[in-house]
């Protein structure tokens, strides 16, 4: 069975010829589970992170980044031994601290294990529509494969369709540990910034190692708080909120105006529910001044707001220090001073999978078993 895997592994990357018919398959199918996307469904079928109801409503910024997939997933089981997307990207990738994998790829998972990434090529546009054979095993046993397909962290993009074996069977992936979405809130480094590619942010990692389904707010530079983003958060139905926004204050002024409000208006519609308040992990240039007085004074406030509500009667409430996750002995976890790479993610997944299953009732942190089942 370790000769089947290496095979796949290696013709995934491969030059490919002409394979066998494909039946293609254009979103949104019920074979096809979108997640991660909550408001997929309501949009008629747009790849956004935001509902469009909202689109005027919401600080243009944020509606912008919303526009890029981060956190969506397409989830479906197949004994296809071939398998292709067709995407549409509307421009080429651009960003410097992130390469066209971390920006625009679509990785697939295969059985919980990474294989391959779809990315944007310089003359991707509007209405170019490109193709890529994530693998072809001509002449391969059939398998069941659990596929998941991780959607691109900071560039929008349109899934067109998924081509599978005409004679190929699919059927709707296996279920997560939990119905509910893990819900995350916060700044670039929670859109996912500056992983290798989409399924190395801190969420994606996290799904893997308990079996959740997760929904990804993370606003790059726009994660602040507002009123407004708060009430549309507090819309989605979660197992559990993760803030993780204080950085994208430039004060502690302005992060005091929204702090304590936010989480009052996730407890308004979800007294219940979990709520994990994480502060600023560590930055390189902390110990250099003004930036570090800044971080520690937001991480000091987040305690205090914490503490204030637990003493109040509120026991679903928890605070995680972010220097516990990434601190300053770990800086060779992060890219550009401030965001994480993917060792950064790893340690940050790892400090948070214990404690989130535990909240959530979860045995382990283990994959499900059917990861590993070949």
């Amino acid at each position: 069975m370790r000769l089947l895997l290496v095979g796949l592994a290696l013709v995934c990357f491969s030059a490919l010829g002409q394979g066998p018919e494909l039946t293609w398959i254009t979103p949104p199918d019920a074979r096809l589970e979108v997640n991660g996307l909550p408001w997929y469904q309501e949009n008629g079928g747009e790849w956004f992170r935001l509902p469009v109801k909202l689109k005027d409503s919401l600080p243009k910024e944020v509606w912008s980044l919303g526009q890029s997939p981060s956190g969506g997933r397409i989830r479906f089981r197949t004994d296809s031994n071939r398998l292709t997307i067709r995407l549409e990207y509307g421009s080429p990738p651009n960003m410097a601290n992130m390469h066209a994998f971390g920006q625009t790829g679509v990785d697939l998972y295969v059985d919980g294990i990474y294989r391959a990434t779809a990315t944007a090529g310089k003359d991707a546009k509007a209405g170019a529509p490109t193709e890529f054979t994530y693998f072809d095993i001509q002449g391969g046993p059939r398998l069941e494969r659990q596929i998941t397909l991780y959607l691109p962290l900071y560039k929008p993009a349109k899934v067109l369709a998924i081509g599978v074996e005409k004679n190929a069977r699919l059927s709707r992936a296996r279920p997560f540990s939990i119905a509910k979405p893990v819900v995350f809130y916060g700044t670039s480094i929670t859109q996912g910034g500056c992983a290798s590619r989409p399924g190395m942010s801190y969420q994606a990692i996290l799904g893997r190692m308990l079996n959740l389904d997760f929904v990804n707010l993370g606003f790059s530079g726009n994660g602040k708080g507002e009123p407004e983003v708060a009430r549309m958060t507090a819309g989605i139905d979660a197992s559990c909120f993760v803030l993780d926004f204080a950085q994208n204050n430039k004060t502690l002024e302005s992060l005091r105006e929204v702090y304590d409000p936010f989480i009052g208006t996730l407890r308004e519609k979800h007294p219940e529910t979990p709520i994990l308040a994480i502060t600023p992990i560590a930055s390189s240039s902390e110990r250099l001044g003004a930036a570090g007085e800044r971080l520690e004074a937001m991480r000091e406030h987040i305690r205090k707001v914490v503490a204030r509500r637990i003493a109040d009667g509120d026991r679903r409430l928890q605070l995680i220090e972010g220097t516990d996750l990434l601190g300053p002995d770990r800086l060779d976890g992060l890219v550009d001073g401030s965001h994480p790479n993917d060792l950064g993610f790893q340690w940050m997944a790892d400090g948070l999978a214990a404690r989130l299953g535990k909240l959530l009732g979860l045995n382990s942190a283990r994959p499900p078993a059917w990861f590993s089942s070949r």
